[in-house]
């Protein structure tokens, strides 16, 4: 199943712009481009949220 970039956010718990911006920068979880429509797709936000995971504050 594929996720609108406001779906997406609403999953992760974050904001729509936070999104935007890492597309941008880069550092966020993997997404699919079909012209000017952009989504996700929910094992990329899965894997971003374990390869996210910290033991502690120093864990960069």
């Amino acid at each position: 199943m594929l996720l609108t970039t406001k779906e997406a956010a609403r999953e992760l718990r974050l904001t729509k712009a936070t999104l935007e911006a890492w597309r941008c920068r880069g550092g966020g979880p993997a997404f699919v481009k079909f012209g000017r429509a952009v989504r996700y797709r929910r094992e990329d936000l899965d894997k971003f949220l374990i390869s996210s995971l910290r033991s502690n504050t120093s864990n960069g």
